[in-house]
């Protein structure tokens, strides 16, 4: 490291002009970078809903399906209103009472149970389907574009929901950044001694997020979770190694007149404190990739990536910022108004016993919350309900119940008897209101002859046939749940490759893939940075501690959620402590490490502890402001809770984990000393 922070030093200004010029490929990557704002797409694709999705796309045309409701009820023009539809690029067929009725057909020769899905006195269903997929670019165009033919809260559907989704984060991901840099600027000026280094200390961070967020082209696509968490996380992870480095850089001046020689020593000091620091962050989030739900992936590869940008800018372009702009710096130094709290450390030190019996009084609630925090998994519950999809699911519901439309895909070979044996044994199932089938239509008396043949194309073609059903139950209930478990039985007796599909069905994988995954994460995110702490520490014991003092204090954030009554989305109740654990792991490392410095020196652990609370809380409580103002803002502006809940269970966490090592890890440093000389290496020359 001693040679490239010497070449860094002297080369400072083509450091900031090699920047600079980096922004552009970055930027260029940032906007040509695919967004995807479907969920479900990243189910893994080797499970059976997900293989009926891509049969219903590229074998019958139905990738995605909308029912649209109007309140024409002459047939002329519905069919008129139909070939307007027709005309929109990305719709595949269009089908309505119409399309039956205008070939002489009388409505009450269709079944009951069908004719009140489609028809009522003041409304009518159109059902459109698209040759897309749900969250295809296509399939949200033709969405836009049939809403400029009816009323947006006419048009319902998974698809219409991600247009939703796309529409409000794109409207609110500047507000986003806007709201994490001012409070983070806030945070900053208080904390730090010049007035520029706050902007000089964001704008550092703000090209390694530039830069980060350009080369997720490289990957394809990124989640819509994912593009609007991962600029303030990486502002409010990575914020403390610049921090770091300046304060690393204004103690080298003290000593050293020449500036560049002094970065040179604050560089290599910082590049030895933080890679420890560093690389249990980027443990944490790579743990995500551990999910069979592949946006653990996306969110962690972007993440850890974001933090491996932000070392190269923390350790090349921020030194050379520092260096150009020193001049400036110097002269707009101010008093630092963070307080010295030297009462608070003598006094987590004189109560530590008391501390530690609080503790354990606070254990039992807080493992009891933490495992009975309430999770939903309907997605639409995660927008306002205010928005056209959502009032249009509602309609479709409360008007012609209407909840949850699911499809069965079984081989076209099986005979008629035995389909309506298997229709038999559906309806029959509780919560079921009617399947749909050709057997069906001809058993009511409608010979496929005298049927649309846009209607005989989304039931059947060459290999398979549809069944379509529709349940009383609403998505991502247990009785949904249930409902399709057994629906799944009894299509595999009749067809072992039969498909139950459908939003219900996939979001029933949803559920049970995600709580396997919860599992995983936490272990996996555990072991890893378990491990690479023994490394970094070179201690048997410490690892456990920090361990322990961290999981409880995200135990204590989840046990929030439960008492106070909040239902959290379920992608949140997973990443979060993974998150937590990498990002805030660094405070815990910190005061670790600076304790066994300070107990090589002093014979006295309570003076060793004394001297470690001075130079650690303040970095501490620095880093946490930071990371909670990084991400507050973005918990009370954002409209979509899946987004909004993250960054208020990170920014609640950033405080409890600030909270939690600044008062519980001294104590178990104090109370487990001799445990810890023993069992680290180098420590047992410092035991009495």
């Amino acid at each position: 490291m001693k040679k490239s922070s010497k070449w860094i030093a002297n080369h400072s200004k083509l450091i900031v002009i090699i920047a600079c010029l980096l922004l552009i490929p970055a930027t260029f990557g940032y906007f040509n970078t695919k967004v995807n704002y479907d969920i479900l797409s990243y189910l893994p694709e080797d499970i059976k809903t997900v293989e009926g999705q891509n049969i219903l796309t590229e074998k019958f045309g139905i990738g995605g399906f909308s029912f649209i409701l109007t309140d024409l009820k002459e047939g002329k023009d519905l069919l008129k209103l139909e070939e307007k539809i027709k005309k929109v690029d990305g719709v595949n067929q269009v089908l309505s009472i119409a399309d039956i009725t205008d070939k002489t057909l009388p409505l009450e020769y269709l079944p009951e149970e069908v004719l009140e899905k489609i028809y009522k006195e003041e409304e009518t269903v159109i059902i459109v389907t698209f040759s897309g997929g749900m969250s295809d670019e296509i399939t949200m165009n033709a969405i836009s574009n049939l809403r400029k033919i009816v009323n947006d809260t006419k048009v319902s559907g998974m698809s219409a929901m991600v247009v939703d989704t796309k529409e409000i984060c794109e409207s609110e991901m500047f507000a986003y950044i806007i709201l994490a840099v001012l409070f983070c600027a806030i945070v900053l000026l208080i904390a730090t001694d010049s007035y520029f280094i706050p902007l000089f200390l964001l704008g550092n961070i703000g090209f390694s997020i530039i830069y980060n967020m350009g080369s997720n082209m490289l990957l394809g696509q990124i989640s819509y979770i994912t593009q609007a968490i991962t600029a303030v996380l990486q502002l409010g992870v990575t914020m403390d190694f610049s921090i770091f480095l300046y304060h690393k850089f204004e103690q080298a001046k003290e000593t050293e007149k020449n500036k560049k020689i002094a970065m040179e020593k604050a560089i290599q000091e910082t590049f030895q404190s933080i890679i420890g620091s560093s690389l249990t962050t980027i443990a944490g989030f790579l743990a995500l990739c551990g999910m069979s739900l592949t946006l653990g992936s996306d969110i962690g590869i972007v993440m850890a990536k974001g933090v491996i940008w932000g070392l190269i800018c923390v350790l090349t372009l921020f030194p050379a910022m520092l260096l150009v702009f020193d001049n400036i710096l110097e002269k707009t130094k101010h008093k630092v108004i963070l307080p010295k709290m030297k009462n608070l450390q003598k006094g987590i030190i004189r109560n530590h016993k008391i501390i530690i019996i609080a503790f354990f009084i606070l254990l039992i609630p807080v493992l009891y919350g933490n495992s009975h925090v309430e999770v939903y998994y309907k997605l639409d519950e995660s927008l306002p309900i205010d928005l056209p999809s959502r009032v249009a699911n509602s309609a479709l519901s409360e008007k012609f119940n209407l909840a949850s439309p699911e499809i069965i895909l079984i081989d076209n070979k099986i005979k008629p008897n035995k389909v309506n044996q298997l229709v038999d044994e559906i309806k029959n199932l509780e919560g079921i209101e009617f399947v749909l089938s050709t057997n069906e239509l001809e058993t009511a008396g409608l010979p496929l002859s005298i049927l649309p043949q846009e209607l005989i194309d989304i039931l059947q073609n060459e290999t398979y046939q549809l069944l379509l059903i529709n349940s009383n139950y609403s998505v991502a209930s247990n009785e949904l749940n249930d409902q399709i478990a057994k629906t799944i039985e009894i299509v595999n007796r009749y067809d072992q490759n039969g498909i139950v599909a459908g939003e219900g069905a996939l979001t029933k994988d949803l559920i049970e893939i995600t709580n396997h995954d919860f599992t995983v994460v936490n272990y996996v995110s555990i072991g890893i940075i378990f491990i690479l702490m023994i490394l970094v520490l070179k201690s048997i014991s410490l690892p456990i501690i920090l361990v322990v003092v961290i999981e409880f204090a995200i135990f204590s954030n989840m046990a929030i959620a439960y008492y106070t009554n909040t239902t959290l989305p379920f992608i949140a109740s997973i990443v979060i402590g993974t998150i937590q654990l990498g990002a805030t792991i660094d405070y815990a490392i910190l005061m670790s490490t600076t304790y066994l410095e300070e107990r090589k020196k002093e014979k006295e652990k309570n003076k060793a502890m004394e001297k470690t609370l001075a130079k650690t809380l303040p970095s501490i409580l620095v880093s946490a402001f930071c990371f909670f103002a990084a991400t507050f803002g973005v918990s009370i502006y954002s409209k979509i809770d899946m987004i909004g809940s993250i960054c208020d269970l990170l920014s609640r966490g950033a405080m409890i984990s600030m909270f939690v090592v600044g008062l519980l890890l001294p104590t178990f440093l104090l109370i487990f000393d001799k445990l810890i000389l023993k069992t680290t290496r180098g420590m047992k020359g410092s035991l009495k």
